[in-house]
């Protein structure tokens, strides 16, 4: 065979193999449900990963496919929630969560327990006896919440995390990273009461190592009405589910370390 013939042959066999790959491409091929771009058109395009997935075209492709809830993306907010529910054929939450900090430990109210020297991170920092605070279940301050956010909505401030509600999203990305699980994302809605302490020592053990601690007394739990607060692991803990925003608790707590999430008490008549 000469080198013409040779060539002609591999011509031969690559145009019949690139045929049969076409064919194979067209008859082997999955059709994507066109739901799953009008979704992801409707999302933030922030990839910021509170939603629990790897970004936004996953989270699109859970939402038509698998039956996600179209409430996860917190960048989008309400708004693209109702846009990808009407998508869906559903209905969507209409309140936009914040990031709360549960902690008041600052310089003032809880003093540090030894100089802490190491790598500049909460993470590593809470390795070490819990942290460099007299409190160990405190907010460390070292700003891992603040290097993990991606809308600048969250910052230290005299070693306390705090989060600027007109930038926070509610992605989940600073309490993904807290060490101590001191932020949590508000699930309450607006005008809601919080407790401001994760301490879950006993009373005089939680007020020696920080003068804004949870002291567990019951006070909060025994005059709810809606017996929406409980104490678990000596720390009062809210039912938002039957919470109605009457603002007993923030009164009745002795060491007023419940507070309103937005600063405004619900009004009497009201919708809370």
């Amino acid at each position: 065979m000469n080198i013409a013939s040779a060539v002609i042959l591999c011509t031969i066999v690559g145009a019949v193999g690139a045929i049969i790959l076409v064919a194979a491409a067209k008859f082997m091929a999955v059709e994507e449900d066109p739901r799953i771009e009008e979704v992801a058109s409707c999302l933030a395009g922030a990839n910021c990963g509170g939603c629990g997935y790897a970004g936004c075209a996953d989270y699109a492709k859970a939402v038509v496919m698998d039956g996600v809830p179209c409430d996860k993306c917190a960048p989008g907010g309400p708004k693209a929630a109702a846009a990808i529910a009407k998508i869906m054929g559903g209905e969507a939450s209409a309140v936009e969560k914040k990031a709360v900090v549960q902690c008041q430990g600052n310089s003032e109210h809880c003093k540090p327990s030894y100089e802490y020297k190491g790598i500049q991170t909460c993470a590593a920092a809470a390795t070490l006896y819990g942290g460099p605070k007299t409190c160990t279940f405190a907010c460390i301050g070292l700003g891992d919440c603040t290097k993990v956010c991606k809308f600048d909505a969250i910052h230290i401030v005299d070693g306390v995390a705090k989060v600027d509600k007109d930038k926070c999203t509610g992605c989940g990305a600073c309490a993904n990273i807290c060490p101590k699980h001191v932020i949590m994302i508000d699930a309450g809605g607006p005008r809601k009461p919080v407790v401001m302490c994760s301490n879950q020592d006993k009373g005089p053990v939680a007020m020696k190592a920080c003068t804004t601690s949870c002291i567990a007394c019951g006070m909060c739990v025994r005059n709810c009405p809606q017996q929406a607060v409980t104490l678990v692991n000596n720390v009062a803990v809210i039912d938002y589910a039957k919470c109605s925003s009457c603002g007993t608790c923030v009164t009745k707590c002795p060491k007023k370390v419940i507070h309103w999430v937005d600063g405004q008490p619900a009004v009497a008549g009201e919708p809370a």
